[in-house]
C-alpha cells in the first residue's frame, strides 16, 4: 500500500554534528507527500535523540519514521533496510551530513510524473570546509536528457560515467524491488556505492538527467587531510573479499551480452577489480591472511573471451589488458600487474573513494 508519494531515506550513525541541519533541509522540502524514514544504525552519540526530539516538536514530526538495527550494520545494511521500509511510491536517499535545496523533491517528483521516468538524476554540488568555514564548491552538472528508448540511458551511463553516490536520485521503488536489488554489504569506503550504483542503469529505461543543482554534498576538510585519513586506514581482507565478490556478481550477469553497451560496461567492472588489485599490491603484508599471487591473479577474470574482445571496438585495449591479467599463470600476472600500476602510478596514489 502507498501511503506516502515520496520516502527520503536517511542513514545514520555518529553525525550529531549535522544531523540537524540535514533534517531541517529536509523538513523544509515544498512536497508535502513525503515519509522522512530514518534506519538508525546504532551509533554512539546523541543523533538518533536529536532526530526524536525533532519529531516531537516539528510541525511534520508525524512524517518522520525511526527504524533500529539490532546493531550497528554499517551503510549498506541500512540503506537495504530503508528499500525494505518505505512507504512511498518513489525512494530518495539523503546522507546524514548532505543538505538538499528545499525544492528539490518537488522538481524531481514533476519530472518523474511528466515523463513516466523510473529515476530522475539532479546535478550536485560539493562543498569543502575547513575548520567549518568553506574553502571551495565543485558543480557537477548533468546536461537536460530525457531517456526513453531500451538501453538508450545504460550506453550513455557507460560512455559518460554512471554517478556512484546513492544520492539525489528519485527512484521509484519498484526498481529496487522487483529486480532485488541490494546494497552490498561490504564496509564504508570498499566500494559500496559502486558495487550498488554500476549496474543502475541496466534496469530502467524511462529516466531525465537534471541541471539543476539540488544538493549540497559536504566535505568537512580540504582535500589533502581526507587523503591522509584514506591512506592510514587499515586494509581489511574480510571487506576486500566482500567488495571483490560483489563485483563478480555483476561480472556474471551473462543476460547482458549482446547489448550495445556491453564492452564499456565489463572495462568499468575491469578497472574496478584492477584498483582492488592496486590496494592489494601497495599494501601487501597488510590484510591477513596474506593474498597469494594466485588470488590476486583470479580478480582479474574476464566475463569476455578473447575474440569478443577483439571483435568489440569499444574500450579494446582496456578489456585485453584486464584480460590478459587474469589470463597469464600467477607467477607472471602479478608482476605484471604490478609493473603497470608503478608506471601509471597507480600504487604510490591508489586510493578507496568515500566520504
Amino acid at each position: 500500500m502507498i501511503d506516502y508519494e515520496v520516502t527520503i531515506g536517511i542513514p545514520v550513525y555518529n553525525v550529531e554534528k549535522y544531523i540537524r541541519q540535514t533534517m531541517d533541509a529536509a523538513l523544509a522540502q515544498t512536497f508535502q507527500s513525503i515519509e522522512f524514514l530514518i534506519c538508525d544504525d546504532c551509533g554512539v552519540d546523541g543523533s538518533i535523540g536529536i532526530v526524536r526530539e525533532i519529531q516531537q516538536t516539528h510541525p511534520r514530526g508525524k512524517d518522520i519514521r525511526i527504524v533500529s538495527q539490532p546493531y550497528n550494520m554499517g551503510t549498506g545494511a541500512a540503506r537495504n533496510r530503508l528499500i525494505d521500509e518505505a512507504k512511498g511510491r518513489y525512494l530518495y536517499f539523503l546522507d546524514a551530513d548532505d543538505i538538499i535545496i528545499p525544492h528539490a523533491i518537488q522538481l524531481l517528483y514533476e519530472c518523474a510524473q511528466k515523463y513516466q521516468a523510473e529515476m530522475v538524476y539532479g546535478s550536485y554540488e560539493r562543498i569543502i570546509r575547513h575548520d567549518g568555514k568553506e574553502v571551495e564548491r565543485i558543480a557537477s552538472t548533468y546536461p537536460f536528457r530525457v531517456f526513453s528508448e531500451p538501453d538508450a540511458f545504460a550506453q550513455y551511463a557507460f560512455h559518460t560515467g554512471v554517478q556512484v553516490m546513492h544520492w539525489n536520485r528519485l527512484t521509484d521503488i519498484e526498481v529496487y524491488r522487483r529486480n532485488h536489488l541490494r546494497v552490498a554489504e561490504v564496509g564504508a569506503g570498499y566500494g559500496e556505492d559502486f558495487s550498488f550504483t554500476v549496474d543502475l542503469p541496466t534496469y530502467v529505461t524511462r529516466v531525465v538527467l537534471l541541471p539543476d543543482v539540488l544538493y549540497h554534498f559536504i566535505f568537512e576538510d580540504v582535500e589533502t587531510r581526507i587523503r591522509q585519513k584514506r591512506r592510514t586506514k587499515r586494509m581489511r581482507r574480510d571487506y576486500m573479499d566482500l567488495a571483490i565478490a560483489a563485483i563478480d556478481q555483476k561480472k556474471r550477469r551473462i543476460e547482458l551480452k549482446g547489448r550495445p553497451y556491453y564492452a564499456k560496461r565489463c572495462a568499468v567492472l575491469m578497472m574496478y577489480d584492477y584498483s582492488f588489485v592496486c590496494q592489494i599490491l601497495s599494501r601487501r603484508d597488510e590484510p591477513q591472511p596474506r593474498y597469494t599471487n594466485r588470488e590476486i591473479r583470479d580478480v582479474m577474470w574476464h566475463p569476455m573471451s578473447l575474440a569478443d574482445i577483439l571483435r568489440a571496438p569499444e574500450e579494446r585495449s582496456k578489456n585485453l589488458m584486464a584480460w590478459l591479467f587474469g589470463a597469464l599463470p600467477p607467477r607472471l600476472s602479478v608482476p605484471l600487474m604490478w609493473l603497470v600500476a608503478k608506471l601509471t602510478h597507480r600504487l604510490s596514489h591508489f586510493e578507496i573513494a568515500e566520504k
